[in-house]
Formats: structure tokens, sequence, C-alpha cells
């Protein structure tokens, strides 16, 4: 479809929606979501200065663990100006161009999670199968190479996605499924030959999601193979005890993603309420995760938390 001239018509904004079925309770919606955001952003905020301040955490493990924290504070902060405009102000419009920006920038750090969770396992198998040289092969100036790789690989992949977005005409309306932007909800409503965006996304899906959790197993594998040749059944737990906190964390994130794909290829007929939340769920709970899992399994971090609740209190 082509507007009056002759270029591929883009509406001007684009509505977004909120959760179907729930418009009598959009109070309780908004708080909810404002108590995540909350937990999200106060959590990972605290994880980072924790790093900062405490000399006993300047590791290798725990630089991981901030780019960690860093990633999901970018999760949190490119959804929030949408979804607390579409259930706090009723809110749900969305300029063009602003929506392709949101998108790149949920996805980017979405793939960039991938990223850091894969570097994480790497710190493990290290510390776990060469622990004598843990500390000459994670170096400073290796962790932060590692960091800025993931953050290149994952911004050179998404950046064509915008344009690919922006090519393409509009003829489908202009309601979006959810409170924020995201790539395959604007093909829904996108005409025109949309393959090369579809073929794209697998790609993007394959090279990152993909090859990180295959990479993710192996060092596990690799992990198990060492522990299981430890003799004392003590040392064992005590060394898979370090990996329990990284686990949980692979857990969140990718049981979600994998939940989304299923039900999108097995469960087309489900409610559309089904789909927006578990969309959310893979959104929301990895940011908020995440504190609580390594402030609750990681000794190192409640030492630090309460040090700093100490010095608080005189």
């Amino acid at each position: 479809m082509l507007g009056l001239n002759g270029t591929p018509f883009q509406p001007a904004t684009l509505q977004l929606t909120g959760i179907p079925g729930m418009n009598t309770g959009q109070a309780w919606i908004a708080l909810i979501f404002c108590f995540l955001y909350f937990i999200s952003i106060a959590g990972n905020l605290s994880i980072l200065a924790l790093v900062i301040l405490e000399p006993p955490l300047h590791q290798p493990m725990y630089y991981f663990l901030s780019m960690l924290s860093l990633n999901d504070l970018g999760v949190s902060l490119s959804t929030l100006p949408t979804v607390l405009a579409t259930f706090c102000f009723n809110y749900r419009h969305v300029g063009f161009d602003a929506c392709l920006v949101q998108m790149f920038f949920i996805h980017t750090f979405s793939f960039m999670e991938s990223g850091i969770l894969l570097a994480m396992s790497f710190d493990r198998f290290v510390a776990i199968c060469d622990p004598l040289r843990y500390s000459t092969v994670l170096t400073n100036s290796r962790i932060l190479a590692m960091g800025l790789g993931i953050l290149a690989k994952s911004f050179t992949t998404l950046f064509p996605f915008p344009f690919l977005v922006k090519r393409l005409p509009f003829c489908k309306g202009n309601v979006l499924h959810h409170s924020y932007c995201l790539h395959p909800d604007l093909m829904k409503v996108a005409c025109g030959d949309i393959h090369v965006n579809n073929i794209y996304g697998l790609f993007v899906v394959i090279f990152t999601y993909g090859v990180d959790s295959v990479f993710i197993l192996l060092s596990y594998a690799l992990i198990l193979r060492a522990v299981l040749v430890i003799a004392s059944h003590e040392q064992r737990l005590k060394a898979l005890n370090t990996c329990i906190s990284h686990i949980c964390a692979v857990l969140a994130f990718y049981v979600p993603i994998i939940a989304v794909s299923m039900i999108h290829r097995f469960w087309k007929s489900a409610p559309a309420v089904v789909h927006v939340m578990m969309s959310n769920v893979y959104l929301f709970v990895p940011p908020m995760l995440n504190p609580i899992i390594y402030s609750v399994k990681t000794k190192e971090i409640r030492k630090g938390m309460l040090k700093v609740f100490h010095k608080s209190q005189t």
C-alpha cells in the first residue's frame, strides 16, 4: 500500500495494547508493573553499587554479574516509558520511529543477556576446571574485551532490524498486541514482502539464543565431568554450589523464551491474553529475579549487603 506521494504508507503513530480482557483492572495491573519495575531497578542498582564499592567483590565472577545487572537495567528502562504510559496514564500511542527505536533496544538488550550468561558459564568453567589459572585467564582486560564483544555482536546483528521494518508498508492497521514494540508484533500489521524480515529474524535468533545455549550446555557438561572426578563428596557439592546462582539465572531467562516459542508454534489458537502474559514474563521476570537469586544464593553478595546495611545504621 502506497501513500499519496507514492511512498510506502507508514502510520504516524502506533497504538499499544494493555492486557486483553482486563480493562476493568487496569489500576491493579499498573500497580503490579510499578512493583516489578521497582524491584528490578532497585535490585540491579544495588548489585552494581556493591560490586563497585566493595573490594572483595572485585573479581571476574562479580564483574560479569555487574554486566548482567547493567543489561537488566537496560531491559527494564527500554520498556518502562510505554508500559507506564499504557497502564498508568492510559496513553496508548507511540510514534512510529520511536517504536522502532524501542524495538531495537529491547531486542538488543535481550540478545546481550544471552551473551552475558554464556560469558558467566565460561567463568564457572574456568573456576572449576582450571582453578589455578583462573586469575591469569580471566584478566580485567579480557573481561572488558568479552563485554565489548557481546555489545558489538548484539548491536551489529540487530542494527538492520529498524531499517528492514522501515521499508515496509503498514496496511493491516496500527494496533500492536503489547504495551511495547517488538519485531514479531510489527510484522503482524505490516504488509508487502516480509520474507526478508522473517528469515533474518530467524537467523539472528539461531545465531544468538541457539549458539549461546548450546555453548552454555557444553560448558556445564564439562563442569559436571570435572566435578565427578573430585573424590570428596563435600568438595563436589561445594563446587556445584558456586554454579547454582548462574543456573537459576539461565533458567529464568531461557525457560520463558522456550515457552513463548512453543506457544507460538504449537498453540496458535491460544487466547490473546496467554501470548501477552508470556511475553511479559519473558521481559519482566529475569531482570527482577536475577538480583534476588544472586542476593539469596551468593554469600559474598549477602555479606556485602549486610555490611552496607550496618554502615547505614551507624
